[in-house]
């Protein structure tokens, strides 16, 4: 078996890619305590059923992935202790930093992610854990988040089952089973034909509204988690997002921090700067662009009334090979609202919408259009193409 299945299958590594980095820092093996150890060098080397296992570092295999060394070394850095805590984990993915909490000793960790199905099943069968999918983090608020958390938590039936007591008597029933019509039989409660009709309209319009998820419902909590707790007010907050700035995030999470709570998020410059300031590979390389990032991130914490505490080194580097950090921020003793948007005059006109995009292609033919000249006449003894202007500089 492939060496980075073997680790998988035998319950050292959550994922593949999680057994291909044990590998890198060294996994060996041997059939009997006799026989010597044989080192692991590539992740596609055999190693046969039954053999016994040694990891070398094991520190990979800590949590459920690297982005929970991440978190452990922020954590050691700031001093932070979650110890019984109400987390919120700001784009969960497979739990890293969820298992790196319950690890620590938090009480519930509450997992907010856009994706599906990512959060790995030890920690998605944790009672500790409510994982939320689906929810984008920029847009969250405390409403939005309570409703998605009460969702998961609860079961829905139909408010109006399908009950076939209710299904009219059809004409000629007493043609069922050999019956025989005599001068007794009585025909008056009968359903009409148009009953039926009506009756089968109903039923496939309710069995399309059920395909579409639009057929009325009910929810009830489930009651293994009667007693769970999804009050959206937090006393830590912590998060890893990707492939958006961290200052889109924050106005919106920072609101579901209690007053004094703290903040400890993952900094990836990558994704707070402009495409031309990143290098090739999605690399940043220069070193003064972090300053850059850094003055960015504590400026918009601090429009949110936050305090700045510490900006530190991630202990380890993205899985790309960036150079990530840490921002740890306390929430103040009142949480800042946000600004209201403003309202515009009723009799103020409309502002106009802004201007659709030109695509390059429509403008390439735009500019061929002013340079060609209409007013030579086809179908005429004459050159066999229109005359082009020399474009004005």
């Amino acid at each position: 078996m492939r060496a980075d299945v073997f680790l998988v299958e035998a319950g050292h590594a959550a994922t593949r890619s999680q057994a291909q980095r044990l590998i890198a820092g060294g996994v060996q093996w041997r059939m009997t305590p006799l026989t010597p150890w044989k080192k692991v060098a590539k992740n596609g080397d055999e190693i046969p059923a039954g053999a016994e296992l040694q990891l070398l570092d094991g520190a990979e295999a800590k949590y459920i992935s690297r982005g929970g060394l991440k978190l452990e070394g922020a954590l050691a850095a700031t001093g932070l202790s979650v110890q019984g805590l109400r987390c919120l984990d700001v784009g969960q993915s497979t739990g890293g930093f969820t298992d790196c909490l319950l690890q620590a000793g938090a009480a519930q960790v509450i997992g907010v992610d856009v994706g599906h199905g990512q959060l790995h099943e030890r920690l998605r069968a944790d009672a500790r854990v409510v994982c939320v999918e689906g929810l984008n983090a920029r847009s969250v608020t405390a409403e939005s988040l309570q409703e998605a958390c009460e969702e998961v938590l609860s079961e829905r039936w139909e408010e109006d089952p399908d009950d076939n007591d209710t299904q009219p008597v059809a004409p000629y029933a007493w043609m069922r089973n050999g019956g025989v019509v005599d001068e007794d039989y009585d025909d008056s409660d009968d359903a009409k034909e148009a009953d039926i009709e009506a009756f089968k309209a109903e039923r496939a319009a309710k069995g399309r509204a059920r395909e579409e998820g639009t057929l009325p419902t009910q929810r009830r909590r489930r009651a293994e988690f009667a007693d769970v707790d999804i009050t959206p007010q937090f006393d830590f907050v912590t998060g890893d997002v990707s492939f958006i700035s961290l200052t889109l995030v924050l106005p919106a999470v920072t609101r579901l921090l209690k007053p004094h709570g703290q903040l400890l998020m993952l900094v990836k410059p990558q994704f707070e700067l402009q495409p031309g300031q990143v290098g090739k590979g999605g690399i940043v390389r220069d070193a003064a662009l972090f300053a850059e990032v850094e003055q960015r991130i504590r400026a918009c914490l601090s429009e949110l009334g936050l305090e700045v505490l510490s900006w530190l080194d991630s202990a380890i580097e993205g899985g790309d090979g960036n150079r990530e950090f840490f921002v740890h921020a306390r929430q103040a003793a009142v949480v800042q609202p946000l600004p209201a948007p403003e309202a515009r005059d009723e009799d103020a006109p409309a502002p106009k919408p802004a201007p659709k995009r030109v695509s390059r292609t429509v403008q390439r033919e735009q500019r061929n259009e002013r340079v060609i000249d209409t007013s030579t006449e086809f179908g005429v003894p004459g050159p066999g193409r229109p005359k082009l202007h020399k474009r004005n500089a």
